[in-house]
């Protein structure tokens, strides 16, 4: 890998063709191919930029999902192996993409190194023969691709009748990866699906040829050691690998949250670095067996690597997580939605991003999943869903239908964002009785939810002059609450050269450490759970309040040793920060 870093799946509409941006200077990033609308509609886009020939893939042919999102990511792998040859063709003076690919690799890394060397080489001849080995060496991004491994919808065919268990959502998009040309990583987020998981193994481009390479890797994004190295047991028995473990925080994080049971980062990530090679072990014996049942040979165990995620805003905070937990790379997201060069942010949800403050980030009800989700007040979504409430027509129009789940009131799931849903909720709410205050709580959490199909693809829409007529152009955005201290819209070399240190680009003294902000996120996230079930509690969620809590204060002793022990990570914010996070949770009681 050229970057020590990665641009994680931003939404679905912000990220969906970062890899045109970014891949050719070497850094990965992530796709969503959860929406094989917007993938088909931006192929088509691409393809008129480029002057690629395009034929229109329709929702009603055959396996059509799988095929439009395998035509998009061959469409994007090979104009960006395009891009990479060309800027390796290209002179090392100042200007050229390929001075530009140099300039943005970290100090530490052996082919900057190596440039640097070539620079200042006096003769000329044997300059241009280092510079012809250093583009041999140059590495493109990985274009790797993200699905939620639990937004699996069941699919109908126009009699109603069920199409299958491999043309479910999830399965249809891993099928379309599998069988594109890319050789790259499939990130599997939001929980273990064993039936999505099992599918893996119909694709021989998940295991590894004789020397141990794998052309398609895994990846698992994962909140804890304990359920990463179960998804990656489950996964080992079969002869499947996992390549990188993604560890992301619970709350400080963009997308939808995952609270963990009080675990905190520092100490997820010190139980990782103490146990990795316990479970290397124990998952290369899984590992071999399945292959030697399956008849295949290979010569060596692939590498597994260890990233983190979530809340990482400073150099130092980058550095002080890749060496003390020893990782191989961070993953900077939201920092990213402020950078046009590598996102897709339409001009007006830049300019509300770039005013906000630490008040307008807030983990919200919005998602139809019933997950919490990091929202955004300054979104033009949100004022949306207020002024339908106020014309008494709350819920979207559901034209997309990605996110059906319920099953309350119709046969086949609906999504709880619809106005179908929201509309019949409302009357069943309404019928109850119910004192005002009661009323009025439940009925703001009926309609909170946003239609995320659409709002999450009109950034890219609007950035690209492709909305549709009568399309809602109203966006959904949901940054991570560590955006807050990102006030201006940056380069991408300004956002790199910040992430290595050789610039800061922060104005926001008083931004607190990232173990800190997550700790406050989750004392926040404790008290609001106690308040919501004080005229409900029971003994099952008294033990289970309790237990957060009780893991919650080990995370803090946690703190307070690591600090003491690395005295330049300490300073007396960070220690009396910690201290008045400890009595704030000591004096929450759980009644």
């Amino acid at each position: 890998m050229s970057h020590t870093f990665h641009i994680p799946v931003l939404g679905l509409g912000y990220s969906i063709d970062t890899p045109l941006k970014v891949a050719r200077y070497g850094v990965s990033s992530v796709m969503s191919i959860v929406d094989d609308d917007l993938i088909e509609r931006m192929r088509e886009y691409h393809c008129h930029k480029a002057g690629e020939p395009y034929t229109l893939i329709k929702k009603s042919d055959d396996d059509s999902r799988a095929r439009r999102i395998t035509a998009y990511l061959n469409l994007v792998n090979k104009l960006v192996k395009a891009q990479f040859e060309e800027l390796k063709t290209q002179s090392f003076e100042s200007g050229t993409d390929l001075y530009r690919y140099f300039d943005l690799l970290p100090d530490a890394s052996q082919l900057k190194q190596g440039y640097d060397l070539m620079v200042d080489y006096p003769d000329h001849e044997r300059k241009q023969i280092f510079g012809n080995i250093l583009r041999q060496k140059m590495t493109m991004g990985s274009i790797d691709v993200n699905i939620m491994a639990k937004v699996d919808k069941m699919n109908f065919d126009a009699d109603g009748q069920y199409t299958g268990d491999e043309n479910t959502d999830a399965l249809a998009a891993l099928r379309g990866f599998a069988e594109s040309n890319l050789s790259s990583s499939v990130i599997l987020s939001a929980g273990m699906n064993p039936k999505l998981y099992s599918y893996l193994e119909a694709f021989g481009a998940f295991f590894p040829d004789e020397a141990g390479k794998l052309k398609k890797k895994i990846t698992l994004k994962v909140s804890d050691f304990r359920s990463a190295f179960i998804q990656a047991k489950f996964l080992a028995k079969k002869g499947l690998w996992v390549s990188e473990f993604r560890v992301e925080s619970g709350l400080n994080c963009g997308g939808h949250a995952f609270a963990t049971e009080g675990f905190l980062l520092g100490p997820i990530l010190q139980e990782f670095k103490e146990r990795k090679a316990e479970m290397l072990t124990s998952l290369s014996e899984l590992y071999k067996s399945a292959l030697a049942q399956k008849g295949i040979v290979t010569s060596q165990i692939p590498q597994q690597r260890f990233s983190v995620q979530g809340g990482i805003g400073t150099a130092a905070e980058n550095s002080f997580l890749m060496e003390y937990y020893e990782l191989d790379a961070t993953g900077w997201g939201s920092p990213f939605l402020l950078v046009p060069e590598a996102t897709n942010v339409d001009d007006e949800t830049l300019a509300h991003l770039t005013d906000a403050g630490e008040e307008d980030y807030y983990l919200s009800g919005a998602s139809p999943l019933g997950i919490l989700f990091n929202n955004f007040k300054g979104s033009s979504s949100e004022k949306q869903r207020l002024e339908r409430l106020e014309r008494n027509r709350p819920g979207s129009p559901c034209t997309k239908k990605f996110l059906c789940s319920n099953t309350e009131f119709t046969e086949q799931p609906i999504c709880t964002a619809s106005r179908e849903y929201q509309n019949q909720k409302i009357q069943q709410l309404d019928a109850m009785t119910l004192p005002k205050e009661e009323h009025d709580a439940q009925l703001a959490t009926i309609t909170e939810k946003i239609c995320l199909c659409e709002g999450l693809c009109s950034s890219a829409y609007l950035k690209y002059g492709m909305l549709k007529p009568r399309e809602n152009k109203a966006v959904a955005i949901c940054p991570g609450p560590n955006l807050a201290y990102f006030k201006k819209v940056f380069s991408l070399d300004e956002m790199v050269k910040h992430i290595y240190g050789k610039i800061d680009i922060l104005n926001s003294p008083n931004r607190p450490h990232i173990f800190l902000k997550e700790l406050d996120l989750y004392i926040n996230y404790l008290q609001t759970d106690i308040q919501n079930h004080v005229k409900d509690l029971t003994d099952k969620k008294r033990k289970q309040l309790t237990k957060f809590k009780d893991q919650l204060q080990e995370g803090i002793n946690y703190y307070k040793q690591l600090f003491n022990e690395l005295p330049a990570q300490a300073t007396g914010y960070v220690q009396e920060t910690l201290l008045r996070f400890e009595l704030d949770l000591n004096a929450t009681a759980i009644a």
